[in-house]
């Protein structure tokens, strides 16, 4: 079944429609409002001066996102060891290539 995504608009000063913008912050309020469940989707939707769709949707999305809070710093850890451990095989490659030449130019000195 597909979802048909709710935009709030408003009225600009010249009389055209603009979509409101909202930030992450206020988002997050929100979410984590209706998450708490202290008030009921009308109560947060005035408090915030949002539509009660928007307050479900972004309830929804916080859940759903959750899981992927933790298993991105996962992610991003195992990015930075695999980048780390790049760099010290090519530094150990470096050194190697150094001790092989410094081997063969004192070995000529004996």
């Amino acid at each position: 079944m597909r979802q048909c995504a709710k935009v709030e608009f408003a009225l600009s000063e010249r009389g055209s429609m603009k979509r409101k913008k909202y930030s992450k912050e206020l988002k997050s309020k929100v979410a984590v409002a209706a998450i708490k469940g202290h008030k009921t989707v009308n109560e947060i939707a005035s408090e915030f001066g949002v539509h009660p769709s928007m307050v479900n949707r972004w309830k929804k999305q916080a859940i759903e996102s959750i899981v992927d809070i933790f298993s991105s710093r996962t992610k991003r850890s195992s990015k930075e060891m695999e980048a780390e451990k790049d760099r010290l095989y090519q530094q150990i490659g470096k050194l190697q290539v150094e001790l092989d030449w410094l081997k063969k130019s004192t070995g000529h000195l004996l």
